[in-house]
């Protein structure tokens, strides 16, 4: 049985070859794909049932990457939303795991690392291509913040802040803090999560139940 999944993206030339590349894949196929978030729910609502993952574009004209995935998430929660687009700010990409994102990609992505990322999502709920490697996340994943992975109260309020869309200087003044000692805080959540970026962390915190979004 393939692991079914929905694709909207208001490029054409992208949205027809994507398909092409996924059919090549033996475990993935896609039924359902539309230019626009209002098409894509309106055939969601005609199908029997929902694919199990939907990969969804930010920047789209007639609605958002962030609002597309949040209308999915209420109406189909069992649905894993995957981001695939070519913005990498933290802005996008926060906007999107706040949505109901389980995984943040670029379409430059190799098509070996898109088919590991598919079906990590669909087996463990979520990717994050900045951890050393799956068993690594699997270990994280069943620790659920195993003792190993002790937080300051300040690091808390700091990973909660950084699942926002705040800046890293609007951070320092939320918390009444240097720039540096934020930078702190950052390197040192980098290194406890063994993560190299932003929305690795925030996917950790989340992952790890110490954010809720």
């Amino acid at each position: 049985m393939k692991i079914t999944l929905g694709l909207v993206d208001d490029h054409n030339l992208f949205l027809s070859s994507l398909p092409l590349l996924i059919g090549t894949l033996p475990d993935l196929e896609v039924i359902v794909k539309a230019t626009s978030g209002p098409l894509l729910l309106q055939r969601l609502a005609a199908m029997p049932s929902p694919p199990d993952i939907i990969l969804v574009d930010v920047e789209m004209e007639e609605m958002s990457g962030p609002e597309v995935a949040h209308r999915i998430a209420e109406r189909y929660p069992l649905v894993k939303l995957v981001a695939l687009t070519m913005k990498d700010d933290d802005i996008s990409i926060i906007g999107m795991l706040r949505a109901g994102c389980c995984a943040y990609l670029l379409k430059g992505i190799n098509p070996s690392e898109l088919e590991r990322a598919l079906l990590e999502v669909y087996h463990t709920g979520f990717y994050n291509a900045d951890g050393s490697n799956i068993r690594y996340r699997r270990l994280v994943r069943e620790a659920q913040a195993e003792p190993g992975i002790v937080l300051s109260e300040k690091e808390k309020i700091f990973l909660r802040l950084a699942c926002s869309d705040l800046t890293y200087k609007q951070i320092a003044g939320e918390m009444n803090l240097s720039e540096r000692t934020i930078d702190g805080y950052r390197e040192s959540l980098f290194e406890k999560f063994n993560v190299q970026s932003r929305v690795g962390m925030a996917l950790e915190a989340i992952r790890l139940h110490i954010v809720q979004l």
